[in-house]
C-alpha cells in the first residue's frame, strides 16, 4: 500500500479544539479517518515549526489520500499538505524506465 507523508497546520480556531479535544483525541480521529479510507496511520507526531502535525499513513491510492486532504482542510481549522513516498526499491524500478524528453532550450 503506498505511503504518504501528511503534514498539517491547524488555525487558531484549530488549535483552539486541540486544545479542547487534547492530542490523544486528535489521534484518534485521525485514526479513524483514516481507517475509514482502507488505511493505516503508520506514525504521528506533534511538532514546532512550519507545520503542526506530521503522520505517515498507508492509503490505497492517491485518490484516497486526496480524499483524506480535502476533507480535512475543508473544515478550515486545519490546512493538510500530502506527499507520496518511495522506497528505494521503487526509486530503482523509476530510474529503469526510459523517458523521451528533451530539456528546454536543448
Amino acid at each position: 500500500m503506498p505511503k504518504y507523508l501528511i503534514a498539517a497546520s491547524y488555525s487558531g480556531e484549530g488549535l483552539q479544539g486541540l486544545r479542547k479535544d487534547k492530542a490523544t483525541a486528535r489521534r484518534q480521529a485521525i485514526t479513524t479517518a483514516i481507517e475509514s479510507l482502507g488505511g493505516r496511520l503508520e506514525c504521528e507526531y506533534f511538532a514546532l515549526g512550519e507545520h503542526d502535525v506530521y503522520l505517515i499513513a498507508d492509503l490505497p491510492d492517491t485518490v484516497s489520500a486526496a480524499a483524506l486532504g480535502i476533507a480535512t482542510s475543508a473544515t478550515g481549522l486545519v490546512r493538510t499538505r500530502t506527499t507520496a513516498l518511495m522506497t528505494a526499491e521503487e526509486v530503482d524500478r523509476a530510474l529503469e524506465k526510459t523517458v523521451n524528453y528533451r530539456a528546454p532550450g536543448r
